[in-house]
């Protein structure tokens, strides 16, 4: 298991790498010069421009650029923001609990709606509980992210005024408890300060409530397709014939018989979400890496953009290690296969 953890790991460098390369031409492609965005006043001229893009680093070729960059990044250094002269790295990992506790939830009410949807529509092909999981997967591919976030805010809201303003992870009102982990859910607990907790809860729900829409439709869709084809099974039909009863069929035995179709799904799923966070943190004001990263992108602040591709290229490498090493637990024949 320890050989077979090691390959999956080592298989991840050229993504990783490759992502690091890419996102630094791109960035340098698009438009925008990030010393003309710094010095916008009236009084700056061509030569101060000039100056400023020598300062930054900015103004040689890209080899040089990329050479220095990749430099930077073998002893730990990720850069600094040309707006705040901050280090990418350090606000990166202040930023980063926020969007995992975002995503996270997302994630869980994903599972937990999308896997018993999926059973339920894969016992009975046709039937009502199969037409709702279709109405619900199609919506969750057809609308993008930021229509599903902006009506959920208008009619929450808005108009029912259920949710809380969308404003960040807790009410101004009240004190943000001592930072342990930068999980607000769980700050908030080990502070006992019970009012703050469900503040924080009620801030998070519906942004989370947005991403999981987006999250469910391909897991409802493919545990329905697994489902279907492991009832169909000759194992499923022995069971039948054995009159074993019929939660154990489903949960014992058609479920597991899916899993590594299901397993595969939730890991892209994963990763789909904390792609899908970068709008979703923006509308709700929610201070994660994903507004962090857009808001350097506005302003051609190059270090925070790659910091953050940088980032979430290497959770989709953990993310993925998790899943092949799930495999290899689901079913042996993976892992001596590999």
């Amino acid at each position: 298991m320890v050989w077979f953890a090691l390959r999956r790991t080592l298989a991840a460098l050229p993504v990783i790498c490759g992502a690091v390369i890419f996102t630094f031409v791109l960035t340098r492609l698009l438009p925008g010069d990030p010393a003309a965005n710094l010095l916008s006043g009236p009084g700056a001229g061509a030569a101060d421009i000039a100056a400023l893009r020598h300062q930054l680093g900015v103004d040689s070729g890209l080899p040089q650029q990329l050479l220095r960059y990749s430099t930077g990044l073998a002893h730990g250094d990720w850069g600094n923001s040309f707006v705040t002269g901050q280090p990418v790295l350090a606000e990166l990992l202040k930023r980063l609990p926020a969007s995992l506790e975002l995503t996270g939830l997302a994630f869980v009410l994903s599972i937990a709606l999308g896997l018993p949807l999926g059973v339920a529509a894969a016992t009975r092909p046709g039937g009502f509980v199969d037409q709702c999981c279709r109405v619900v997967a199609s919506l969750g591919t057809c609308l993008p992210t930021f229509v599903v976030a902006l009506a959920f805010v208008y009619l929450f809201y808005v108009v029912l005024g259920w949710a809380p303003e969308p404003t960040g992870r807790l009410d101004p009102l009240l004190d943000v408890p001592p930072r342990v982990s930068g999980l607000m859910l769980v700050d908030t607990a080990l502070a006992g300060d019970f009012d703050a907790w469900r503040s924080a809860f009620s801030h998070l729900l519906l942004p989370a409530c947005a991403m999981a829409l987006f999250g469910l439709a391909p897991i409802v869709r493919t545990t329905r397709s697994a489902m279907l084809d492991a009832l169909a099974s000759d194992a499923i039909r022995t069971a039948r014939s054995l009159r074993l009863p019929r939660r154990t069929i489903l949960l014992r035995y058609a479920l597991r018989g899916a899993l590594l179709p299901i397993l595969t799904t939730l890991g892209m799923v994963f990763s789909y979400l904390l792609g899908a966070n970068v709008v979703i943190e923006k509308i709700f004001t929610w201070p994660g890496i994903g507004s962090y990263a857009l808001d350097a992108l506005l302003a051609s602040d190059y270090a925070p953009v790659q910091g953050f591709v940088l980032l979430v290229a290497l959770l989709f490498a953990l993310v993925n290690l998790l899943i092949d090493l799930l495999y290899g637990f689901a079913d042996p024949r993976v892992r001596l296969a590999s």
